[in-house]
């Protein structure tokens, strides 16, 4: 991939929690990522509208309210319709292991949850985003 990887990370809701999105922030900025974080409480449209904006690569939606299974669909859909169905999506948080495969059978790149080795997340970003680069 040519230029640096964007990355839009995003809290959807009113989930509080923060901490795992800014340490992960952090882990992608470190491996030189440029990393734009859209800090809490942000809609679905507020996300999809960054993402735009900032000419993303992925979006990396931190969740832990339990609304994964209707925000992050929600979330797709407009990257969609706002013909950035190219954006690459990924999610962390806690998340059961049947809603994890059923957003990844939706279009949902990879599912993290707590205790995924950082630079594991470094690594498949990278990984992914050049194999759609290449192809």
């Amino acid at each position: 991939m040519a230029g640096k990887i964007r990355v839009v990370i995003a809290k959807p809701g009113l989930d509080g929690h923060d901490r795992g999105a800014k340490i992960i922030a952090r882990a992608l900025r470190d491996a030189g990522m440029e990393v734009i974080y859209t800090g809490l409480h942000q809609t679905p449209e507020q996300i999809v509208e960054t993402a735009i904006q900032e000419d993303a690569h992925a979006v990396g939606i931190s969740i832990l309210s339990g609304a994964h299974m209707t925000l992050v669909p929600r979330i797709q859909e407009l990257l969609q319709a706002e013909g950035a169905a190219d954006v690459l999506v990924v999610v962390g948080g806690t998340i059961p292991r049947a809603d994890a495969d059923e957003l990844r059978s939706r279009g949902i790149a990879e599912v993290f949850t707590p205790g995924e080795p950082v630079q594991g997340i470094v690594d498949y970003l990278e990984g992914a985003l050049a194999d759609r680069a290449s192809a």
